[in-house]
């Protein structure tokens, strides 16, 4: 038994070499599918942990407050593009009182705007971020020079700016901004701080913006008396959900809300959002993996199709064999061999493409400052390996199985 095993697989090997060409053609679907299997779930991986880690910076004692009603698991209306004026800076102000809500440890309100700045003959387009005076309990950072805008400064609309490292630099270069005044639409504004260099936090850039007393930007820039979102600080070994439901209540009672389903705002907290984006991020990465298997599918039909000429073009030399003895297993065996190789072979090659690529998507990511983390399945490598040995034997079994049925007489007539 060992020895016809030996035996099949060297013709299956000798039959496969003598035809290069053809066996990388025949694998070359194989080799795509599982490459792109692969590279689809790695990178996936690796956005997942981008946004993941984006997102869970700011922590998970950060509760967003957004204008609009949506579904608790759905996306809020601002996703869709819609302007829903319904949240207030005074929403914010009574979210901070702790009789409201309670173990709470500072509230943002913002409003935010695309503009161009300018210094001098020096413009820069970036974002105009009008906030309150706690912005930096919420969002983190620090001021490297000057100060921050007081809460008088932010209820009396005060002409002060605070720069992003980047916008300073690309206003001022050199020059020391503190004391200069900028024009953001036409309004001139005094800087009196540069904060220090963050990077971007869940996409945003800090580096890259102009931070401005919010009443300031509502009133003068944008001409409005609503706020784009509000952000909830709460302090240590606070219970979020017991946060939610107050900051609900409360925004109830501000907006005369009686029954939950009239709501006009949406409250989230990051872990929510963590966990509706591993939802999201998981499906989108196994949808687009099962579209990329697709092409295996292709692949093992090509198999076939090659291994039934294979089988036309060696009709004399199985009418031979089994002249001299060969029996019909042994014909059927060398088949399906020559298949499992061709289709574990191509799985090999698209395993290494695929990680390959994989990884050199992960260095260019992080070459460009994201936090990417490379990330390969040991089980979905095995699994590609498995799945091509399979292919191998079910679109290989019909040419292998005409094959050795062959008759000897008729096939060594075969011209």
């Amino acid at each position: 038994m060992w020895e016809d095993v030996k035996q099949s697989l060297s013709l299956a090997l000798r039959s496969l070499t003598s035809n290069k060409m053809r066996s990388f053609l025949t694998m070359l679907g194989i080799i795509i599918g599982v490459g792109a299997v692969i590279v689809i779930m790695s990178v996936g991986a690796g956005a997942q942990s981008l946004i993941l880690n984006q997102l869970d910076s700011f922590g998970s004692d950060l509760i967003a407050v957004l204008p609009g009603q949506s579904d608790e698991k759905g996306p809020p209306s601002q996703a869709f593009g819609i302007t829903v004026t319904t949240l207030k800076y005074s929403d914010a102000k009574e979210l901070i009182k702790p009789e409201n809500v309670a173990n709470v440890k500072a509230v943002a309100a913002y409003y935010q705007a695309s503009v161009k700045s300018s210094w001098r003959q020096n413009e820069h387009d970036t974002q105009l971020n009008g906030t309150t005076d706690n912005y930096f309990e919420v969002e983190g950072g620090e001021i490297e020079s000057g100060r921050f805008f007081t809460e008088e400064e932010v209820s009396g609309a005060a002409r002060v700016a605070v720069l992003g490292s980047d916008a300073a630099e690309e206003l001022f270069g050199s020059t020391n901004p503190l004391g200069q005044r900028i024009k953001v639409k036409n309004q001139s504004l005094e800087v009196i701080g540069v904060m220090k260099s963050r990077g971007k936090v869940a996409f945003s850039d800090y580096d890259d913006q102009i931070v401005a007393p919010l009443v300031f930007v509502q009133k003068m820039i944008a001409g409005v008396n609503h706020v784009s979102f509000i952000r909830v600080k709460l302090g240590e070994k606070a219970d979020v959900d017991q946060a939610l439901e107050e900051i609900k209540q409360t925004l109830r009672e501000t907006h005369n809300i009686e029954d939950p389903i009239d709501d006009d705002f949406s409250v989230r907290s990051f872990r929510d959002a963590l966990e509706m984006i591993m939802t999201i991020t998981n499906a989108l990465r196994y949808f687009l993996a099962a579209m990329a298997a697709l092409s295996l599918l292709v692949g093992g039909i090509g198999i076939m199709n090659i291994m039934l000429v294979s089988v036309t073009e060696r009709t004399r030399e199985i009418g031979l064999r089994k002249a001299i003895g060969a029996t019909s297993n042994q014909i059927l065996r060398q088949f399906i061999l020559e298949s499992i190789f061709l289709t574990l072979i191509g799985g090999l090659i698209g395993i290494i493409g695929g990680v390959s690529l994989s990884y050199l998507v992960a260095v260019v990511a992080n070459l460009l400052e994201y936090d990417w983390t490379f990330s390969i399945s040991i089980v979905a490598l095995m699994t590609a390996i498995l799945i091509s040995m399979i292919i191998g034997i079910v679109f290989g079994y019909y040419p292998a199985r005409r094959a050795s049925r062959l008759n000897p007489i008729e096939a060594l007539r075969y011209e």
